[in-house]
Parts: C-alpha cells; structure tokens; sequence
C-alpha cells in the first residue's frame, strides 16, 4: 500500500497535480466545460478576423475587432465583479454563459443571411466581451469555493492549461473549418462548444457571496469603489498587479513580431505564427509539469522571481538572431508567465475575502486586458523612435529593474506565506 500511495505523489512533483479533478466533481465539470468552451472561442476569434478581412480587405478593420472587444472588456470588468459580489454567482455564471452561447448563435444567423457587412461582426464581438466581463469574476470567484486553499495553485494551474490550449488549439482548428465548410461551421461548432459551460454551470450549487461582520447584508449591492478602496489598503494585494504590469506594459513584444520575424530572422508570415505561438507553448508546458507548485509558501517571493525570468528572457530574445533560440526564450517567458500566474491568482482567491472575490477578479479582468495592448504601443513606440532591439531588449530589462524596485519599497510581498495570507 505505501508504494501505491507514494507514487503519484512523486509524479505530481513533476506533472500537474490532478487533485482538483478527482476531488470535486463541481470543479471537474466546471474545468471541462471551460476548456471545451475556450477552444470554441479561440475558433469563433479568428474566424472572425478571417470574415471581415474577406469583407473589407483591410487590415485596419481586422485591428479595430481588438478594440471593439477591449473596451467592454475594461468597462463592464469592474462592474462584472460588483455584480459577482452581490447575486448568485452561479446565476450569474449561467446568465451569461447563455448569452454567449446565443451570440455564437446570431453569428451562424449572420453568416447564413448572406450579410456583407462588418458591423453586425464588430456588435457581435463587443457584447460577446460583455459576457465574458460578467462571467469571468464570477466563474474565478467560485473556485475558491470549491476546493480548499491548498488545492488552488493546482487548480489554476490547470486552469491555465485551459486558456493556453484555447489559445493554442482553437485557432487551429478554427483555420481547419474555416478552410473546408467554411465560417458557418466554426461558428456552429463554437456554439455547441457553449453546452458544456452551461452544463457545468447549471450543475454547481447556489453560490451567494459570505457576507462578512460590517459588510451588510447579503441583499446590499456591491461598489466597485469600495473594492479598489480595498485594494488601495491591501498592499500585498496590490503588488499582483503590480507585478503583472511590469511584465505585461515594458516587455510585452507581440506587436513587434511581424517585423522582427522579417528583419532579425529572414522569416514570413510562418515565423510570425512560430514566434506568437512559443510564449503560448511555454506557458502550456509551465502548466503540464506544474506539480512542483503546490509545495511553494512564499508566494510573493515566487511571483517577482517568475516576472523577473519572463523581463530576462525577453531581454535576451532581443539579442537573439537565430530562430531557434529566439524561440526557446520566447517559450521560457511563456513558462514563467505561468508560474507567475499561478501565484498571483491563488493570492487573489486565498487572502481576499469571499464578498470582495468578484471586484478583485474583476480588476484582473482589467489589467489583463488593458496591460498587453499598452504594452502593444509602448513596444511600437520605442520601435518606432529607436529600434525594435532597444524596445523588446530594453523592455526586459525595464521589466527587470521596476520588479526589483518594487521589491525594495514593498519588502512584505516577498514574505507572504500562503499558510497565513495577509492581503
């Protein structure tokens, strides 16, 4: 018996840790659905750049799907993670999984009508941005519901599994069924991808937020402003983004990839794809063999650690002229990207309390969305003044030298202890 036990122990150090899985069959579902669903996304995203290119054939109006996402996204973020502290999150939840599923739904509508028009697309894919802002503070609150503290950094680490393989898979097959029964398919398959969310929703139990002594009652609305009012007095909380900024603002080069892919390394549109897809490869790998991660305590010390790697890897991938070895950078920074994910969203679930979980998640939403496209036009900026070696070089080493700096001013973060979280 001692040797059956011990050895899946001795794989999780190394693999991701399963436990999640096996010991709620909420959180299975809820996993499952997720991945299935962020699949259909990824499909549903490049399909339909690939329709308004065919539309207008303009590359301009394939960019302008970003904005039209982006600013729901910032907006109804916030607002999304009030909400999530004041209904029932699994509500919540279900509400707007189901209005993704009928937007998925008016797109297959939209393309069997025949229509030659970029604004239904653009509407589509600015309330679909909606939904997601209401669903993801609510969907992330619950985690921490759902199993126990010293189960979450397994759990996000496969939830970061979820997202990378969306990334990574989805526009793949997106391509695939684009390219042979063209976008009425995608957007049909993206649909039936939305059952197993709902399924998964539909099956947790209610989920009202835990109204803590001096908060009010559980009727009350939540205030965005009394979460960042929150997050102004919890400085370890603060540093999570902080952190995430550093990386995601100074030394964030997606947006020089085409050019670097022509100038440094001879490539095409092919190396293009190659350099989008290390980081994503990485950041999968990171959560494959995530095992080790659940032994960690200091979770602070580990995240500027893991943001420090990802500033110097893409420091160095600056430097880099041959194409293997720009990519393998690339992935390591995708690697730590993970790591530093991991952490970050286990301090928001474990050191926040329940009935601030939805406005926390919902500034993430923020960040995460805003931080890359400032990062976008820092990065072509600099490109664009110096060189495309001095922004993604000197935004690694920027990213590299604010952590340190942070550090320095806010010496507590590194002793964070995940068995007392203190926000």
């Amino acid at each position: 018996m001692t040797e059956t036990t011990e050895e899946p122990a001795h794989r999780t150090r190394i693999l991701a840790d399963l436990t999640p899985l096996r010991t709620s069959p909420d959180y299975r579902r809820l996993w499952f659905g997720n991945t299935v669903s962020w699949i259909g996304q990824g499909m549903t995203a490049l399909a339909v750049s690939l329709q308004v290119y065919d539309i207008t054939g303009s590359a301009f109006s394939v960019g302008l799907i970003g904005f039209c996402s982006l600013v729901p996204l910032v907006v109804f973020g916030l607002y999304g993670g009030a909400i999530a502290d004041t209904v029932d999150r699994r509500r919540l939840g279900l509400f707007s999984a189901t209005g993704s599923f009928v937007l998925s739904l008016a797109l297959v509508a939209v393309t069997v009508a025949g229509v030659e028009r970029v604004g239904p697309l653009y509407a589509v894919v600015a309330l679909q941005a909606v939904c997601f802002a209401l669903n993801s503070p609510a969907r992330s609150s619950m985690v921490a519901r759902l199993l126990p503290a010293e189960q979450l950094p397994a759990a996000n680490a496969l939830n970061s599994m979820t997202s990378t393989t969306g990334a990574l898979v989805g526009p793949m097959l997106g391509g695939l069924i684009v390219g042979w029964w063209g976008y009425r398919a995608a957007y049909t398959v993206d649909a039936l991808t939305f059952t197993a969310s709902l399924y998964a929703m539909w099956r947790l139990p209610s989920m009202l937020p835990d109204r803590g002594e001096g908060t009010g009652t559980a009727g009350k609305r939540a205030s965005v402003l009394d979460g960042l009012r929150f997050l102004g007095t919890r400085p370890n909380l603060r540093m999570t983004f902080f952190t995430d900024l550093c990386a995601m603002v100074l030394a964030h080069p997606r947006a020089l990839f085409p050019v670097v892919a022509v100038v440094w390394f001879g490539g095409d549109a092919k190396t293009t794809g190659l350099l989008v897809a290390a980081p994503a490869l990485g950041a999968l790998l990171g959560g494959v063999f995530s095992g080790w991660l659940g032994r960690i305590r200091r979770h602070g010390l580990a995240v500027m650690i893991a943001v420090a790697c990802w500033g110097a890897a893409i420091a160095v991938f600056g430097l880099t002229r041959q194409l293997w070895l720009g990519l393998l950078f690339l992935a390591l920074a995708g690697c730590a990207d993970t790591v530093s994910m991991v952490f970050r969203n286990t301090m928001l679930q474990a050191a926040v309390p329940d009935e601030m979980r939805g406005r926390l998640q919902g500034v993430f939403i923020v960040v995460v969305a805003g931080g890359p496209r400032l990062g976008d036009f820092l990065a072509g900026s600099v490109a664009d003044l110096a060189s495309p070696a001095v922004a993604v070089t000197g935004g690694g080493i920027a990213c590299v030298v604010a952590v340190s700096l942070l550090a320095l001013r806010w010496r507590g973060f590194a002793r964070y202890d995940a068995r007392d979280p203190q926000p």
